[in-house]
């Protein structure tokens, strides 16, 4: 990341079912635990702005760095768990993860297809997608927020990317699988035209035919007779 993000927050000392006073002024509370440089710290219960928090949060990745600032003390964290309201969809809490800067960190980055692919615009496939996201080890000030890999690549119906196929940054160890799918290209689905079938009707009037010559027949024999 180029840019420093930063929260700011203050604690928070109402907990519990309580904090639904806090929502009703416009703060969202939050949790700040995990470890400063090589020690654990105690969970830091904190409040933030609710609006001016959201709209840096709801733009952040599990892999976004943050430093949240509680009262003048500063901690590098990444966000590891958020609440939202299930018809509204606004913030209601919000778990910080504090880390290390000195060690490294595994996590998973989401991968973004970006550009159109040459196979799909001249109509000689679709593209496919495979992962969605990229394991990795960092430390946490390399960590990228996302990974974006170039469809343009995809050029034929041969195309593919794979794990391996991607160059990241020297700082960045990828753990998944290099085998694994990103993106590629497959041949366009065609609708086979369905065997024309008799219908119902026709099948009810061959059935309804038949006795009806056999009745005629019977009627003959016996005008004969």
């Amino acid at each position: 990341m180029t840019e420093k993000i930063v929260l700011t927050a203050q604690k928070r000392t109402i907990k519990g079912k309580q904090v639904g006073q806090l929502r009703r002024q416009g703060l969202l509370p939050g949790i700040i635990y995990g470890k400063l440089g090589t020690s654990h710290i105690d969970p830091v219960m904190i409040q933030l702005d609710l609006h001016d928090a959201s709209k840096i949060i709801n733009l952040l990745t599990g892999s976004s760095l943050v430093t949240v600032n509680v009262e003048g003390k500063e901690y590098p964290v990444v966000v590891r768990e958020v609440q939202k309201d299930i018809i509204y969809g606004t913030l209601r809490h919000i778990d910080f993860m504090a880390v290390s800067l000195t060690e490294k960190l595994q996590t998973a980055v989401p991968i973004e297809l970006i550009g159109q692919a040459p196979a799909e615009t001249n109509m000689l496939g679709v593209v496919v997608t495979g992962i969605s996201e990229l394991m990795i080890e960092c430390l946490p000030q390399d960590m990228p927020e996302r990974i974006e890999v170039d469809a343009t690549l995809l050029v034929d119906i041969d195309s593919a990317i794979f794990v391996k196929d991607l160059v990241l940054s020297d700082a960045v160890e990828i753990l998944s699988d290099p085998d694994e799918l990103i993106a590629g290209v497959t041949h366009v689905a065609r609708e086979e035209e369905p065997e024309e079938e008799e219908s119902e009707l026709d099948e009810l009037l061959e059935e309804d035919a038949e006795p009806e010559v056999i009745e005629k027949g019977k009627q003959e024999e016996e005008e004969e007779d």
